[in-house]
């Protein structure tokens, strides 16, 4: 069996096959400033008083508050939660795809609803994590199940050694531009393979998350050292995950690591995936690192290694967004949080911030973006007119530096 198959049939209680509906049992199921509001009203329409399901709220997408609506929205979800005893992550603790895998309340084996398309970044850690909408986690809070149809798997193998300056987020957008925005249309993605082994867990939950956008239902990464020994420290005890080596798989891609390049996908679409060095050379006026995709602290250490001893380019921004407080604060004592100071970064709080849109430093009509965040439809991250790039820390530190979009390489041999 494939790892996803594995799950269901466990939370099934009974060996399930691809296509066939099913209702699991799940381990936990959580909301956000952008989903919950509609998941509680659902839950108080229905007038029950009891969750069967681990709950959780975090409060990150319009985070802090950028308007009274989103604030009343918060009040709502605090009072909710407080009544319904349900754990919530507020105003600065970070983005809820970060921050549950942080505190431990995700392992292997686990059955992870989430109202957000990118709950699928979980399953790095080897759970079955998809996103639904606010009525089924609702329904999936009150009744501790879901009901869902088990996905055929695919196998997406990356063998080799990656070069100096190719990233997670290249092999991902690799990835997405050969297989497409619908290539992946409601499929259990297995990510295998050498190169995938050697990447730390955040570099796999890259993978992870980033597979939603080629319609992933959920993205499953095997129980590997890296992974045990990140596990270890927040879970303690834990049961690994691998597929069966006779797992069935309706499609299987290979990719060797070597010949993976700096990739970005051009505005408008994420499947639009280009070498930088094809494309480089557009002034740029905002760089973003940050979001639930590129806001780790790895990301970070990366965008450093071209970032230190220079000097942001006069007339770009360059703003930096922390995914959780841990992040924010390993930046803190690694002396990492100076140098992005020092190079002419502003520092945002933990939250989604200008990935959504939502605030803290949005591009205007006419301007281009560097990001290392997850989507860049039009109006995405500010004005409908404005163009962004999706990239890697690497590629976005290379064209602050530049101001204009760089290969990372030019940088790191």
């Amino acid at each position: 069996m494939t790892m996803s198959e594995k799950i269901l049939s466990k939370k099934a209680g009974r060996r399930v096959y691809p296509g066939e509906h099913i209702v699991a049992d799940v381990d936990l199921v959580y909301a956000h400033d952008g989903t919950a509001p509609l998941t509680i009203e659902m839950i108080e329409e229905l007038g029950l008083r009891e969750l069967r399901s681990r709950a959780i709220f975090t409060i990150d997408h319009a985070s802090p508050p950028p308007n009274v609506d989103a604030a009343a929205n918060h009040r709502r979800m605090r009072d909710f939660a407080s009544r319904w005893g349900v754990r919530i992550f507020d105003v600065g603790e970070g983005i809820c795809h970060q921050v549950i895998p942080e505190r431990g309340l995700v392992k292997p084996w686990d059955l992870v609803i989430g109202a957000d398309s990118h709950t699928v970044t979980l399953g790095a850690l080897g759970a079955f994590a998809t996103g639904v909408g606010s009525t089924d986690a609702a329904i999936a809070m009150l009744t501790g199940k879901i009901w869902l149809k088990v996905p055929e798997s695919i196998a997406v193998k990356v063998d080799g050694t990656l070069k100096n300056h190719v990233t997670a987020k290249d092999v991902i957008l690799e990835v997405i531009g050969r297989l497409g925005s619908d290539g992946a249309n409601y499929k259990a993605v297995e990510f295998l393979g050498s190169a995938v082994e050697a990447m730390s867990l955040d570099s796999k939950m890259v993978l992870a998350n980033m597979s939603v956008e080629m319609g992933a239902k959920v993205a499953m990464i095997p129980t590997d050292g890296r992974t045990s020994e990140w596990l270890k420290e927040r879970v303690g005890h834990f049961e690994g995950i691998w597929p069966d080596e006779e797992a069935n798989y309706s499609a299987f891609y290979e990719f060797p690591a070597e010949e993976i390049k700096p990739n970005v996908s051009l505005p408008n679409s994420v499947d639009r995936v280009a070498p930088v060095e094809e494309v480089e050379g557009e002034e740029v006026d905002l760089v973003f690192i940050g979001s639930c995709s590129g806001g780790r602290f790895e990301d970070f250490l990366l965008a450093s290694r071209i970032m230190r001893g220079r000097k942001l380019k006069e007339g770009v921004r360059c703003i930096t967004v922390p995914a959780s407080k841990e992040v924010q604060m390993k930046l803190i004592d690694s002396g990492l949080m100076r140098s992005l100071l020092e190079f002419g970064c502003t520092v945002g709080p933990p939250t989604c911030g200008p990935c959504i849109g939502a605030h803290m430093g949005l591009a205007g009509p006419g301007e281009t973006v560097v990001s290392t965040s997850t989507r860049n439809f039009p109006g995405r991250m500010g004005s409908p007119d404005s163009r962004v790039y999706l990239a890697s820390p690497l590629t976005a530190a290379a064209s602050a530096v530049e101001g204009k979009l760089t290969d990372p390489g030019r940088f790191l041999s």
